[in-house]
């Protein structure tokens, strides 16, 4: 597709993701991905010919730069805004993506029972950070599903996950620091044993505000705390792992 007047919509535009050509509509008034999707897109491993799911998938942006970096057979998003899944289709077909990527509407606590349980290698997400406990909601609607616990919870998305998964299946995820505890509690009892950790600090000497955390559905128990991922160097400034994250 050539028409970008054609493909646009009110309010969207057109986002170069500096990756084989790759660009993803969005619409800055609903909600534009940020760092935390490039980051966990960066720390998924997937095997060639693997299958993958991606869950609260918003504009396609994880889909997309799967398709670019791993050998995936196919790659599946499930998204309940309407708006998003209608950008993340428009985006796939921009992209002649059609044969890899497949962006579905649909509820994540319903998920397993929309598509079968025991079929994904690997299921992807960038859940919904805060509960009812955590903070004020913002006023509009699609950024508070993006952000908050609106339409499901830490529990939906790893028990869903759980069942989407075969036995040996990878989970990732991006979540906060702070509901580490619950977010490993919660994993073991749906068996995702956690197996990987990496902290994200805005700077070397500041704690924390991003976990990017790998599940193996009824793994052993053991889990590796990868090096921490320092984003700035100084104000500004972002470090070489950054840079090269972003440049894949």
């Amino acid at each position: 597709m050539e028409n970008k007047d054609f493909l646009l919509r009110e309010g969207e535009r057109l986002d170069d993701l500096q990756r084989d050509g790759l660009k993803i509509i969005q619409n800055p008034e609903k909600f534009c991905f940020g760092m935390d999707a490039v980051l966990l897109s960066s720390f998924v491993e997937v095997k060639k010919g693997e299958r993958v799911m991606d869950l609260c998938s918003g504009t396609g942006i994880i889909p997309l730069l799967l398709s670019a970096k791993t050998d995936a057979e196919q790659i599946d998003a499930l998204e309940i805004q309407k708006e998003h899944v209608d950008m993340a289709r428009r985006s796939v077909t921009w992209n002649h993506l059609e044969n890899r990527i497949h962006i579905f509407e649909g509820d994540v606590k319903t998920v397993s029972t929309q598509f079968g349980k025991g079929i994904y290698n690997v299921v992807t997400v960038n859940p919904p950070y805060m509960n009812d406990n955590h903070g004020l909601k913002n006023p509009e609607l699609p950024m508070a599903i993006a952000r908050h616990e609106v339409l499901c919870s830490l529990e939906d998305v790893i028990r869903e996950s759980h069942h989407l998964l075969r036995p040996g299946g990878h989970f990732f995820m991006v979540h906060r620091p702070f509901r580490l505890a619950e977010i490993l509690s919660v994993m073991r009892d749906y068996r995702l044993e956690p197996k990987r950790l990496r902290f994200v600090h805005p700077y070397i000497d500041k704690e924390p505000n991003m976990v990017l955390i790998e599940g193996v559905r009824d793994g052993k128990s053991m889990v590796k705390i990868a090096p921490p991922l320092i984003v700035y160097e100084s104000v500004g400034k972002y470090t070489q792992e950054i840079l090269n994250i972003y440049a894949f």
